[in-house]
């Protein structure tokens, strides 16, 4: 019987060729203008404390600015308040009339533009369509997330729900015309729907709030009620995602109580996100591990697994409150815990009544899960964002695999707050993108945690 160690190292040793397989299937880094301007940008900002906090504030106030001379005001502003930034003498280019003043404001207001849209496929369903069908005809598939985390009103909140259910019918219309494409469309717990969207109960809701999660989640129950007769009607996905901590449970009562319901016992397909930031995060499989055993649905449930993207919304708050701090504070924590749920959910796929989808950038963590799922024998999908994870997702096609792009949908305003989440994750130091962007070799970027 071979020893622990020696199982660990077979593990190890099929991690290390998986990782560079996928590794040597990335395109090569892009030497076009644009791309070599991005690349210093985040460069910059990975290393300069000042200019990331000026640059994530100038985003914010972006859509608020009218002319260009608002735009120069707040932009010098913010580069003078970050005294120690490389860039805080371009403020008093700014100041006045100089005579670059109008033409500076533009040139950043056209990067925020142009970082809004690496990461945002559309201002609409319309819109978004050619990218998301080009996605398809590059053999990945796509999720769709319409912008709006939030909603003040109920006729907020009940427009976003019309605008999910218009979606869904938009992208059902389009995707009859896609050929077809066997990997994304099945696997061993059969059928997969092709068209696939993600969404948020907060924006379902305008009475969402901390101290009553569960009063505001009960309004948003007739809505997704709703959508998932919908995505039941039209052969389509729906799936929730996560946020904050405090709404976690009850969104996650509201969605299993609604799939427990005999309407929904034949579909829609139907998920939710588990973060494994959240040191309870194992816990939390276990519930959904449970509720899955014991309702009986003929479609497959589910689990996208993610690191999370509200670190430092929690630290905060438990920080401020004086609560235990629900999130792994060590990156390598975290990656462990990713590893251990990547390997409970590949194990749960295997009785047909699972999906896993295992979303992130990291080479490590996704040569695992797909190291794992092939000594198991099972099916997994592999998922990325749009603008975060385009060449890994292209090096997961190269290489045979299953793969979904997460691809948000809205104009400038609504994707600020998805905007700054995205630039925090891409210029973190202690980011896996960060690694890679400062040029770790492969090697290093599949040590074990």
């Amino acid at each position: 019987m071979p020893s622990i160690t020696s199982d660990t190292d077979a593990s190890e040793l099929a991690i290390l060729r998986h990782g560079e397989r996928i590794a040597a299937a990335l395109p090569r880094r892009s030497h076009a203008p644009k791309a070599i301007v991005e690349r210093r940008v985040m460069g910059a900002m990975m290393d300069d404390e000042e200019l990331r906090a000026a640059v994530f504030r100038f985003v914010d106030v972006r859509p608020a600015c009218r002319t260009r001379a608002d735009l120069a005001d707040h932009l010098a502003e913010l580069l003078d308040a970050a005294q120690g930034s490389r860039l805080a003498g371009l403020g008093a280019g700014l100041a006045g009339r100089s005579p670059t003043r109008t033409a500076t404001a533009a040139v950043a207001a056209a990067g925020v533009r142009q970082m809004a849209h690496r990461f945002i496929i559309g201002a609409d369903a319309t819109a978004a369509l050619p990218g998301i069908g080009a996605l398809w005809d590059g053999g990945a598939s796509a999720t769709v997330d319409l912008l709006g985390e939030t909603t003040v009103t109920e006729a907020e909140a009940e427009s976003y729900a019309r605008r999910c259910e218009s979606t869904l019918r938009a992208l059902d219309g389009a995707a009859r015309s896609w050929p077809a494409r066997p990997r994304l469309e099945h696997d061993a717990g059969g059928a997969i729907p092709r068209v696939n969207l993600s969404v948020k109960v907060s924006a379902l809701t305008p009475a969402i709030r901390a101290h009553a999660p569960h009063r505001g989640v009960r309004g948003a129950e007739e809505r997704l009620r709703r959508l998932l007769r919908v995505a039941r009607d039209v052969g389509a996905h729906v799936h929730v995602d996560m946020e904050s901590l405090d709404t976690r449970e009850s969104i996650t009562d509201l969605l299993l109580a609604l799939l427990s319901e005999d309407e929904f016992a034949d579909g829609p397909s139907a998920g939710i996100v588990l973060q494994a930031y959240l040191t309870e995060s194992p816990a939390h499989l276990d519930r959904l591990l449970d509720w899955v055993g014991r309702v009986p649905r003929t479609v497959p449930f589910t689990v996208r697994l993610v690191k999370g993207a509200y670190w430092d919304h929690e630290v905060i708050q438990a920080t401020q409150h004086g609560w235990p701090v629900p999130v792994f504070q060590d990156r390598r924590a975290c990656d462990r815990n990713f590893e251990t749920l990547t390997r409970r959910l590949v194990d749960a796929s295997t009785s047909g009544r699972v999906r896993a989808a295992i979303a992130s950038h990291n080479l490590r963590s996704i040569a695992h899960a797909v190291s794992y799922a092939e000594r198991r024998s099972a099916d997994i999908e592999l998922q990325v964002l749009r603008g975060l994870g385009d060449d890994t997702m292209r090096a997961l096609v190269r290489t045979g695999h299953r793969v979904r792009c997460y691809c948000p949908v809205g104009d400038l305003v609504a994707g600020m707050a998805y905007l700054v989440r995205r630039l925090l994750e891409n210029t973190s130091n202690d980011s896996f993108l960060g690694a890679q962007a400062k040029g770790a070799d492969t090697h290093t970027l599949l040590e074990t945690p």
